[in-house]
């Protein structure tokens, strides 16, 4: 009996969302923990953990999807994982609703679950526009099924361009059409460029040249993060590959597929990727915490969620104001770097919470960044030294190595790399994968045509 009290007075931590934020701050807590101190419950949509700068190279075939990925349940053993929706969540009352697969397919309501201490990490989805034809032909680049759905679709481009007699249809096969010009927008068709143009060698009527890649970016310039001097020299890289990049140009309509765009442009495509920036978790608007105009949760410096107790945030869907910028107003870029080291001072700062210590800030002043823009070559801006080409491709391969969870993944993308320097690149495409029973259905007469029975 007195264990299973002690058991009751443990406090309950609720983990909203298992990314760079969820997954870290519950890995630091379960670490540091006393026994008996708390129960850590973590709800996210997938039970593992995309570490998205790997996902260009996951679609160029570099890197195995598995990979890509950090399973939740196996890193967080000491975390209850629930794999399902945050639908809402009333921290007055300290509670949120889950949807979870189970619920939908009983037809039941969302389940209520209970906390003493809530992060809120949901992290953050596509920022879309309502652009004619988006919705219905675009494809986004965010999660590791996305990645791996555009690495078949670009290769079932060459198939269909290879067998068609249709001019009009071959020309819009081999044109591929990417929007936003960040690191998404970039390392993406970077990657697959290589890849296709690779690829085409290995069909006797398609070669290098009849390939054409068109970046649209809105803004007068490609990759800010790197700096000025860099991003010119990603886009003359880019440009010399036989990239068309419009800067100051704008997706008007995709419908039919035909993308135009703001300068009057016509270009017929059956692929467009849309990379143009990200907005916050649509769930934080069915909280009643605070939120800012952008509709992320306001932070204080100690990454407590302003005006609450007991609810902390971090990360894409938080505004932690920056405390190395040296004016106020200024926030912490939604990126990687400062979610990973968010996380932990978070966890520490809910540690401390529950044990009755002071609180630390969030202080972090922006190292650097690095991109790759394809095999062996990259741009790189780090402790304000600048690379490019092979040194900075191999900077960011370093890097991110680095920083990807678990010495398992660490040691498998290692492998990976080294067995893809020895053998040629893999260009097989999957896209049976993402309809897997039509094959059946076929024989079993469902998938046939009224015609045909």
């Amino acid at each position: 009996m007195a264990k299973e009290s002690a058991v009751r007075r443990a406090a309950r931590i609720l983990v909203v969302g298992g990314g760079y934020v969820g997954m870290y701050a519950a890995l630091h807590l379960q670490r540091r923990l006393r026994k008996g101190e708390a129960e850590i419950l973590v709800v996210s949509p997938d039970p593992y953990m995309t570490y998205q700068p790997f996902l260009p190279e996951a679609a160029a075939g570099s890197i195995s999807p598995r990979h890509v990925v950090v399973p939740l349940r196996r890193t967080l053993k000491r975390c209850e994982v629930v794999v399902g929706e945050v639908t809402s969540v009333d921290h007055a009352g300290r509670t949120v609703h889950v949807s979870t697969l189970a619920t939908e397919e009983e037809g039941v309501g969302d389940i209520p679950l209970h906390y003493d201490e809530l992060i809120v990490a949901p992290g953050s989805v596509s920022r879309t526009l309502p652009v004619p034809g988006l919705a219905e032909h675009g494809i986004g680049f965010k999660t590791v099924e996305e990645a791996i759905g555009l690495r078949n679709h670009v290769l079932e481009q060459l198939d269909i361009a290879s067998s068609t007699r249709d001019p009009e249809v071959r020309d819009a096969a081999l044109t591929f059409v990417f929007v936003g010009g960040g690191y998404a927008g970039v390392e993406a068709l970077a990657e697959l460029e290589d890849m296709a143009r690779y690829a085409s060698r290995y069909y006797h009527n398609i070669s290098p040249d009849d390939l054409r890649f068109l970046l649209v970016e809105a803004t007068d310039r490609i990759l800010p993060e790197v700096g000025p001097e860099m991003g010119r020299y990603a886009l003359r890289e880019l440009r010399g590959r036989n990239i068309d990049v419009r800067l100051g140009t704008r997706l008007d309509s995709c419908e039919d597929r035909v993308a135009v765009l703001s300068d009057g442009s016509r270009h017929p495509a059956r692929t467009l990727v849309w990379t143009a920036g990200v907005r916050p978790h649509p769930v934080l608007a069915a909280t009643d915490l605070p939120l800012d105009e952008r509709g992320r949760v306001r932070c204080r410096p100690d990454l407590r969620v302003e005006g609450t107790d007991h609810a902390w945030a971090a990360g894409d869907a938080a505004a932690v104001p920056d405390l190395t910028a040296g004016s106020e107003g200024v926030y912490c870029a939604p990126n990687a770097q400062h979610a990973v080291r968010q996380s932990k001072i978070l966890a520490g700062n809910v540690l401390c919470s529950l044990r009755g210590h002071s609180l630390r800030h969030y202080r972090h002043a922006y190292v650097g960044s690095v991109a790759s823009l394809g095999l062996h070559k990259g741009v790189a801006h780090v402790y304000g030294q600048k690379f490019k080409g092979y040194p900075a491709w191999f900077l960011h391969r370093a890097y991110h190595l680095s920083r990807v969870p678990t010495f398992n993944r660490k040691a498998r993308v290692l492998a990976e790399w080294t067995l893809a320097g020895l053998f040629k690149r893999e260009i097989v495409s999957l896209g049976s994968l993402e309809n897997p029973r039509a094959e059946f259905e076929l024989a079993a007469g469902t998938g046939r045509h009224p015609e045909a029975s």
